[in-house]
């Protein structure tokens, strides 16, 4: 974790902050004495947030926000940018999923994958970097992808295709900071983490048949540190854990056998959940969840796996 002295005084924009990586940023750089800005579309658990962070003796405020709506992204940066005189970190934390056969998830809950996981993206880049370029300090965009952008998992097209962008769209914006002169006092890093263990399995829209589950699936913590790190020491591409870096690396070396590999994993893990209905999940609309980072994914992996042996030996 970076030293408490590195993020005193700063001031931090989080989105996607009520729950899963995005609340645990929010909680450590509000420790380490930043100045938090949460966004999420739940008010309440916004708030509640905010009460914690307080109770704990640290500054943070509340903006409720659909980051696929250009206005009220804007209203979140001039809401930041005014109480506390200017932003030094945005948090591009945005992902959403449909999971399913491309097919059999309707096309309206693919678009609303993309107006989020990339539309959400550009309209925090585009607010936070207009402020960073405003202002004498700079600043620091940290934008959270995926090691599907290199290496997909079936099932997941559009959540897959929108992480790529966020990668190229990182590279973009460096490479245009580079010819504005900016670079040396603006920062864009992208965070890539391998499947973990947040409520976004639970909230994702589900056309499996199945609860969702994956792989080796890794908790948040080791994510949430790299995120806290990149505020004050940003690297251009950061892949979180040895399972990302060695996906990333595999599917370079020999992305035709990556896909094979992939393809049955999928293809096993998924009927190991246990039954579950069609659901667009939390991606349309809010839904009642826990406000925590972790998931309980792995636990619930567990208990079916037991379930699935049990089934294997008649028992």
């Amino acid at each position: 974790m970076v030293d408490r002295v590195q993020l005193q005084g700063k001031t931090v924009v989080v989105t996607g902050a009520t729950t899963g990586v995005g609340r645990g940023v929010a909680w450590e750089v509000a420790r380490a004495g930043a100045s938090v800005v949460v966004a999420a579309r739940r008010r309440h658990e916004l708030e509640e947030l905010v009460a914690r962070i307080a109770a704990a003796g640290g500054t943070a405020l509340a903006v409720p926000t659909d980051v696929s709506d250009r206005a009220a992204v804007d209203r979140l940066a001039s809401a930041a940018a005014s109480r506390f005189g200017g932003i030094d970190v945005w948090v591009n934390n945005v992902g959403i999923g449909a999971v399913g056969p491309f097919w059999e998830v309707p096309v309206d809950d693919h678009a609303r994958v993309i107006d989020v996981n990339v539309n959400g993206m550009i309209y925090g880049a585009h607010a936070a970097l207009r402020q960073f370029r405003a202002q004498v300090g700079g600043g620091v965009l940290i934008n959270l992808g995926s090691v599907e952008s290199v290496a997909p998992l079936a099932y997941q097209a559009s959540y897959a295709a929108s992480k790529a962008a966020v990668t190229a769209f990182g590279r973009t914006l460096r490479q245009e900071l580079l010819l504005s002169g900016d670079h040396r006092r603006i920062q864009v890093s992208t965070i890539l983490p391998w499947a973990l263990d947040t409520p976004f399995w639970n909230r994702s829209a589900n056309r499996t048949g199945h609860s969702l589950r994956m792989a080796a699936m890794s908790s948040p913590r080791p994510v949430v540190d790299a995120i806290v790190r990149a505020c004050v020491r940003p690297r251009p591409w950061r892949p979180v854990g040895a399972k990302a870096r060695l996906a990333l690396f595999a599917a370079r070396l020999a992305p035709g056998a990556v896909d094979r590999m992939s393809a049955r994993i999928v293809g096993i893990e998924t009927p190991l959940g246990e039954p579950a209905p069609h659901t667009p999940g939390a991606i349309h609309e809010p839904t009642v969840t826990r406000a925590t980072v972790t998931g309980g994914v792995r636990a619930r992996m567990r208990r079916e796996n037991r379930s699935g042996l049990l089934r294997l030996l008649g028992m």
